[in-house]
């Protein structure tokens, strides 16, 4: 009897050594895939909105942790962050990609979309999957695809008329830190002044800067008309940024569960952009009636002056050839 029980229990145990390692690859393959998202726009933003229909959209299937405002990753180094491992998923600026691939400068530059609708359809197109393609080969990224977050304006704290860039001279005009946002603020006619977001309020209440450019939602989120004069419709860049993942977690998922990270994607920025354009509308006419100057300047003369200073810049010789052309015929 001792001898068959002694059998009986190294036959279990052996069977219970042989499935060990099974059940750890099942019970592996079922943990939620770990998805921290950073991005500086804060938790009242449509984007914020956005992320949590994303999150609707991916299920149970993934452990997502929001941080907001720049809380966990300062503006600017949320890409560097996807690189290293530290980061799974973020809303990047272009900007941050053409310091890396210095072709996306392009793709930065003012006035190249016409709106929002046309930036859609440039991320639709064989031209948009060619430079997405190439940021994603040479950065070890995943784009999901372009979060418009409104038409970036000239906001100011002074009374000082804008009508042609001329008059933009001697401005300081806070800009995100970076070359490409930088020589916008330069092409605007401006002296742009970098400063983090969270500082800008205080920077036009104290007058350390003499205005901003940002979409009117985010002058709303972020209360900057409560320290301005005046806004100035320059419309000088549909702005983006790019619900990215990182590439290690891309190809690790499975192809059910990319096709569903995609199409959670694509439907939180669908409404994301629809939301936007609407509250775009409503803002103008709000701000208006709380007492600032809206109005629009010379936009072509705008327009003329900064699409100018890019093609004459060393920025544009890293643009491919064709580029500029293949996206305005769209």
């Amino acid at each position: 009897m001792t001898n068959t029980l002694t059998r009986r229990g190294f036959a279990v145990l052996g069977a219970a050594t042989l499935a060990a390692p099974m059940l750890a690859r099942i019970a592996h393959a079922q943990d939620p895939v770990k998805l921290r998202f950073s991005a500086v726009f804060s938790e009242q933003d449509i984007r914020a909105q956005m992320m949590k229909k994303f999150v609707e959209g991916i299920g149970p299937g993934f452990a997502y942790e929001g941080f907001y405002g720049g809380t966990l990753f300062k503006q600017g180094t949320e890409l560097v962050a996807l690189q290293r491992g530290n980061l799974e998923l973020s809303n990047i600026a272009p900007q941050d990609v053409s310091n890396q691939v210095p072709a996306w400068s392009a793709l930065t530059s003012g006035y190249l979309f016409r709106d929002s609708a046309h930036l859609t359809k440039f991320f639709a197109s064989d031209v948009g999957a060619e430079m997405k393609k190439l940021a994603e080969d040479q950065l070890g990224i995943k784009i999901l695809g372009p979060t418009f977050y409104g038409t970036r304006q000239v906001g100011l704290n002074n009374d000082k008329k804008i009508t042609t860039p001329a008059d933009m001279a001697g401005i300081k005009l806070r800009m995100p830190g970076g070359e490409a946002w930088q020589f916008l603020g330069q092409a605007l006619g401006a002296n742009p002044t970098p400063m983090a977001y969270a500082e800008v309020y205080t920077g036009l209440q104290t007058g350390a800067i003499d205005g901003q450019d940002n979409p009117l939602p985010n002058v709303e989120n972020m209360k900057f008309f409560e320290v301005m004069k005046q806004i100035v419709m320059t419309s000088h860049l549909v702005a983006f940024d790019l619900l990215t993942l990182s590439g290690k977690v891309w190809e690790g998922l499975s192809d059910e569960q990319k096709a569903t990270v995609q199409k959670a994607a694509d439907e939180a920025i669908a409404f994301s952009t629809a939301e936007h354009v609407k509250r775009e509308e409503e803002l103008a006419k709000s701000f208006a009636e709380r007492g600032l100057q809206v109005y629009k300047p010379d936009v072509e003369a705008f327009r003329a002056h900064v699409q100018k200073a890019y093609l004459e810049s060393a920025l544009a010789k890293d643009w491919p050839e064709g580029l500029v052309d293949r996206i305005s015929a769209l």
